[in-house]
């Protein structure tokens, strides 16, 4: 039997994935630092969430490819909330941000087109793009007392091929915010090599105190921009399935009729989500409360406990889900990490997002108070008894 060559991955178990699961079926304790599934960690949601899915208005099917008017237009009210004004005629839904990226990169690559990613990112990027046949080429960002993006960077980068740059806004997993003047100089290199700028903003929500976290929804000078987001962080519900696209720049109306057939094409939006779509983004304020005080409180949480060990540093995070932890380059980050599962602790390898394969650590900041006090003080138990008080931290810079 043949098979696309887009499907060749290597689908074997992982010694990560393999010892965890053992772990697991050991009935051995694990306090997972990996969670990012706002439903399974303690918050609580309306009584009323699902009242929208029986209206019996959505048993008359009418198919719109570009999502029904009221859900566009609640997408167009929560933009309008931060002060951006949009028409739901440059609004398209999908079922998932995902989809959103594979509607975009039908709509803007040719088969061997490249993207360019920032690295550390979302490693799903590589699976979506492959499976559009298109390729991914990373531009690191940099850490000076925080993360930037370093335009020349990008710009070698850019190939004849190169069809979009793709920004995460904040970042996921470092938490950088896209500022003004990085804004500018990205738009420069759009402008001159004529590509688009996709920006992902699940997290826009979730800053901490960043007067920068402006949406890309607003547009930039002579740049097609096309911003990506969705309910599954907007709202914490990731099971609803429901996302979009926000298309602004000068060829704005030509890809929208473009995307009206892909979307007339796949019509994968069901309608009792659709149809709830006002409900949840009027109520999103109440989850988005929970979240940011579970976020900020493990934040502060992380900090504290940070201070009993020299040999690890929590990187600047402007906002998003996510804590970057700088350790000793002592050994492979994913024996590291074994080694924490050992202790009963659960979280990433940095090169998992794209990070060197020693000197990194990823941790989620969204699970229950009591789990990620208990997995943090195994952390920093961790190094203080295997690699502590040595101070043998290599450099910090990325």
């Amino acid at each position: 039997m043949n098979f696309s060559k887009r499907t060749e991955w290597n689908t074997e178990e992982s010694a990560l994935s393999r010892a965890h699961r053992l772990r697991l079926l050991a009935g051995l304790p694990v306090a997972d630092l990996t969670v990012s599934n706002p439903t399974r960690c303690g918050f609580k949601y309306g009584a009323d969430l699902l009242s929208g899915l029986t209206d019996t208005n959505v048993m008359d099917y009418d198919p719109q490819p570009l999502g029904l008017l009221c859900a566009r237009e609640a997408v167009c009210g929560y933009y309008a909330d931060q002060g951006v004004k949009i028409s739901p005629e440059r609004v398209v839904l999908t079922t998932s941000t995902s989809e959103a990226y594979s509607f975009l990169f039908k709509l803007l690559c040719d088969p061997g087109s490249e993207i360019v990613v920032p690295q550390p990112g979302y490693p799903l990027f590589d699976f979506l793009a492959v499976l559009d046949d298109v390729k991914v080429k990373g531009a690191s960002l940099v850490y000076d007392h925080g993360w930037q993006i370093e335009p020349e960077g990008f710009r070698r980068a850019l190939t004849p091929g190169t069809r979009a740059i793709v920004l995460v806004h904040p970042n996921n997993p470092t938490g950088h915010f896209t500022k003004g003047w990085e804004a500018l100089e990205l738009a420069a290199i759009c402008r001159e090599r004529g590509i688009a700028l996709i920006v992902d903003e699940v997290f826009l929500d979730y800053g901490f105190a960043q007067p920068e976290a402006v949406s890309f929804a607003a547009g930039l000078d002579g740049v097609d921009v096309y911003v990506v987001s969705g309910l599954s962080k907007i709202a914490g519900l990731p099971q609803m399935k429901s996302a979009w696209i926000v298309a602004t720049g000068p060829h704005a109306a030509a890809a929208m009729e473009r995307l009206e057939v892909i979307g007339d094409t796949f019509l994968s939006m069901n309608a009792p989500v659709q149809a709830s779509i006002p409900g949840w983004i009027e109520g999103r304020d109440e989850i988005q409360r929970q979240i940011t005080a579970r976020v900020t409180g493990n934040l502060a949480e992380l900090d504290r406990q940070l201070k009993a060990v020299d040999v690890v540093r929590r990187l600047e995070v402007e906002g998003g889900w996510y804590a970057v932890l700088r350790i000793p380059a002592l050994q492979p980050d994913e024996k590291t990490v074994l080694e924490l599962l050992e202790k009963g602790v659960w979280l990433h390898p940095g090169y998992f997002f794209g990070m060197e394969e020693a000197g990194w650590l990823v941790m989620s900041l969204l699970g229950p108070v009591k789990e990620f006090q208990t997995g943090t003080h195994r952390i920093v138990n961790y190094f203080r008894t295997h690699q502590g008080d040595n101070n043998c931290l290599v450099d910090h810079q990325v």
